[in-house]
């Protein structure tokens, strides 16, 4: 007969945990109420193998963006269907597939009942649950809308990872053609361009200034091929430490917002970012100057986050948000219009949605933009570096067959 882990509270308030056994979760539930126990949370207890869990590292263990927009619309349509906060917890911990995130969920469901509010639950698990998704549960317990505020935050979570997503895609076609170049390029070099180089040996001729520079060029690989991956390798862990350094990641970011082309997708994918973050905060209840310094932190560049902070420290003395975002110059002219008008016409929240929704779709243009600029430069890249190769190789053949036919 299986055995059933159950808390609850009895008719005099207190509050008993124990386990029974039981034919169904229908049968424990009414043993419980006939010894006057009112179950706040009831599960199937797992034994046997059933109840170990195997962890593999680096496999299916890190909580991703969809598992916690999953888990909010779960949890919103319980809360709406007006299941106890720890039965919800309870039974989305029990389906939860992925081990970490299963000792998360228990762990803030035994917080919970331990009489901390679920805001504080889920601040103890800063690497799953941010500022952002913390303050605005708080804001929804307070204001006694929680399963408004849980589906808004898996609207919000959607759209964000949808955006993150489009700007990755961009890098992802350029950055793998480069890469199978680069490739292709360094297999001829290392094993096709020796053997013609004997072949030339042969001919007892001089070689074009083309085909010289090729066999030059195969030979330092092959005798200094370590220099080249040492370099590139110090050179990765060089701007990775100085990202990390204020001062780096200051100059790395600057150079960033200053790109031709990569500097105005940043831009773009930024302002989306902190209207729709700021914009669903708001909505919620939290306050502006708290909702300025959490969005200032996802904002992904330092120069934005700066812009965002003094924007913050200016209304901390009663200024309005718009004009010192317009003094910073990082955010287009037409945004911090916008913002100017929300914020007289009191209806701030929904004006930066509206602008949310607009620079989402400049995004969108942004790296439609980027991949036909990118897909022409690619091809030349290819032409010159593969096709330059092939025919600085047949160079001497062409001209051994000019001479012979002269």
């Amino acid at each position: 007969m299986p055995t059933f882990v159950y808390s609850g509270k009895t008719v005099a308030g207190e509050m008993r945990k124990g386990e029974l056994q039981a034919a169904s979760l229908a049968q424990a539930t009414s043993m419980l109420r006939r010894q006057q126990i009112l179950p706040s949370s009831i599960s199937q207890k797992k034994s046997g193998m059933m109840n170990m869990n195997i962890k593999l590292p680096g496999l299916g263990e890190k909580v991703k963006t969809k598992d916690l927009v999953i888990f909010s619309r779960q949890f919103a349509t319980m809360i709406d269907a007006g299941l106890p906060l720890v039965q919800c917890l309870d039974i989305l911990a029990s389906q939860q597939e992925k081990a970490e995130f299963k000792r998360v969920l228990l762990d803030v469901k035994s917080s919970v009942e331990g009489g901390s509010t679920f805001a504080d639950a889920l601040k103890k698990h800063p690497k799953v649950f941010d500022d952002l998704y913390v303050n605005l549960i708080a804001a929804g317990e307070v204001g006694g809308i929680l399963d408004t505020i849980l589906n808004r935050l898996s609207g919000f979570l959607e759209k964000a990872e949808k955006l993150k997503g489009k700007v990755k895609g961009a890098m992802t076609y350029p950055t793998a053609v480069i890469i199978i170049a680069s490739l292709v390029v360094t297999g001829l070099l290392l094993w096709v361009v020796p053997i013609f180089e004997d072949m030339f040996g042969s001919f007892g001729q001089a070689l074009p200034a083309p085909t010289r520079v090729v066999v030059n060029m195969s030979k330092f690989l092959q005798h200094y091929w370590y220099t080249i991956i040492g370099f590139i390798v110090g050179s990765f862990i060089g701007i990775n430490r100085a990202y990390k350094t204020s001062r780096g990641r200051r100059i790395i970011d600057q150079l960033l917002l200053k790109g031709p082309v990569i500097g105005d997708l940043i831009r773009k994918t930024a302002v989306a970012r902190f209207t729709r973050t700021l914009g669903t905060m708001l909505a919620s209840g939290v306050p502006i100057l708290e909702g300025l310094e959490i969005v200032s932190k996802t904002a992904g560049n330092v120069i934005i986050e700066e812009a965002i902070m003094k924007a913050r420290a200016s209304l901390s003395q009663g200024k309005t948000l718009a004009d010192p975002l317009m003094e910073t110059k990082v955010f287009p002219g037409m945004v911090t219009q916008m913002i100017a008008v929300g914020e007289s016409t009191g209806a701030l929240d929904n004006m930066l949605t509206k602008i949310a929704d607009f620079y989402e779709e400049e995004v969108d243009q942004a790296v439609e933009a980027l991949t036909s600029l990118i897909e022409p430069m690619l091809m030349a890249f290819l032409g010159v570096a593969v096709g330059g190769l092939v025919i600085a190789l047949y160079l001497p053949i062409f001209q051994i067959a000019g001479a012979a036919a002269g």
